[in-house]
C-alpha cells in the first residue's frame, strides 16, 4: 500500500457537482462521496442516518441504493423519502451480507461509533468492491489544543456532543486510519481531507500536515494486501 503522503488530495472541483446555483444545499463531504460513486452503482449505505446521502446519490447519480440504520427515527426519516433503508446494527449484522454485494458500500461519519471498527472494515471489504469512508479527524489541531490548553474532551462542529453522552467511542486519527488500513489490507485508491471549514485540501502535502489541518478525513478503498499496520 502507498503511505499516505504520497497520496495528493484528489483535485474534485466540489461545486461542479451540484447544480448551478445550489452549491450549498449538500454538505461538502457528502459531495465528495458524491464524486467517488459511478452512475447506476448498487450501494448500501451503512449508518445511512435520515437518509440525505443515500437520497443525494439516488437523485444525482441514479444509483440502486439500500440502507442500514440502527435508529428507528433515522428508518421512518428514509422510509418517508422513499428510501429501501432496513433498521440494523453495523457490529453485528454486516456477517449476514454475501461476498461482493454491492459495487460500493459507503459508511459516513460513522466507524468511529462502531463498537468493533476493525471487523466492521474487513466486512465493508468484503461485501463491496469498494468502499467509502468517511470520520471525524480528532487529530485535528483544534481538538489537541483543548486537551493541551483546557485539559478537556473537545466539542467541535463535528463532535457537538460532551464526552459522556457521545457516541464516538473510538477516537481516530487520520494517520490512525492509515494503520488500520494496513492491518485489514485495505488499499487506498483516494484520499482527502476537509478543513474547518469544510472544504478538499488541494495541496500535495505530507501526511501529518492532513492529520493536523484536517478536520475530516474520506477515503476511496478497495481490497489490498494485510500489512503490519504501522504508521508511516
Amino acid at each position: 500500500m502507498r503511505a499516505l503522503r504520497d497520496l495528493s488530495p484528489a483535485p474534485w472541483d466540489v461545486a461542479a457537482l451540484l447544480p448551478r446555483g445550489e452549491a450549498g444545499g449538500a454538505r461538502i463531504d457528502h459531495l465528495v462521496v458524491l464524486g467517488l460513486v459511478a452512475p447506476g452503482a448498487r450501494v448500501l449505505d451503512i449508518g445511512c442516518g435520515d437518509g440525505t446521502l443515500l437520497a443525494l446519490l439516488r437523485d444525482r447519480r441514479g444509483i440502486d441504493g439500500r440502507g442500514i440504520e440502527l435508529s428507528r427515527e433515522g428508518v421512518n426519516a428514509c422510509l418517508a423519502r422513499g428510501l429501501p433503508v432496513i433498521q440494523g446494527d453495523a457490529d453485528t449484522d454486516l456477517e449476514n451480507y454475501p461476498d461482493d454485494a454491492f459495487d460500493v458500500v459507503v459508511l459516513s461519519q460513522t466507524i468511529q461509533a462502531t463498537r468493533n471498527p476493525r471487523i466492521v472494515l474487513e466486512h465493508l471489504l468484503r461485501i463491496g468492491r469498494q468502499v467509502v469512508i468517511s470520520f471525524p479527524n480528532f487529530g485535528h489541531w483544534r481538538v489537541r489544543a483543548e486537551l493541551a490548553f483546557r485539559g478537556r474532551m473537545p466539542v467541535t462542529e463535528l463532535m457537538p456532543e460532551a464526552w459522556y453522552e457521545t457516541q464516538n467511542i473510538h477516537h481516530c486519527t487520520i494517520r490512525d486510519f492509515v494503520g488500520l488500513c494496513r492491518t485489514v489490507g485495505a488499499e487506498i485508491e483516494k484520499a482527502t481531507a476537509l478543513n474547518a471549514r469544510g472544504r478538499p485540501m488541494r495541496f500535495a502535502m505530507p501526511w501529518w500536515v492532513w492529520n493536523v489541518m484536517g478536520a475530516q478525513g474520506v477515503f476511496l478503498l478497495s481490497r489490498g494486501e494485510p500489512g503490519d499496520g504501522a504508521p508511516r
